[in-house]
């Protein structure tokens, strides 16, 4: 038995893979250009980081010069850790902004 084939479906299925395309390279520029930006939990040190999790600068607040190496390492550790829960954060927020209208094609 020969199935139908329905060439709106397949029309609009088209349609949406390249909506999908689109929206999937506009979330591909909005992550790498989309920064956060992140202090150790002393303030003596800042991390700017894209959603995308690249660290595109780092500041530090005050000298080094007086600072203990394990503590410096503590600060260091923490903002980092902080910046990739930052990106991560910016690009589930992004991804939601972009995808959150998309509808499935479930139900046609």
């Amino acid at each position: 038995m020969a199935r139908e084939i329905d060439e709106a479906w397949i029309d609009e299925a088209i349609d949406r893979y390249r909506r999908i395309e689109d929206l999937h390279a506009d979330f591909g520029a909005a992550v790498a250009a989309h920064t956060v930006s992140v202090h150790s939990p002393d303030q003596s040190i800042e991390v700017v980081v894209t959603a995308a999790g690249d660290i595109v600068d780092i500041k530090m607040h005050g000298g080094l010069r007086h600072r203990e190496p394990a503590e410096f390492a503590r600060e260091m550790r923490s903002v980092v850790t902080s910046a990739a829960e930052a990106a991560r954060w910016a690009r589930e927020k992004l991804h939601g902004e972009v995808f959150g209208s998309f509808r499935t094609l479930e139900g046609h």
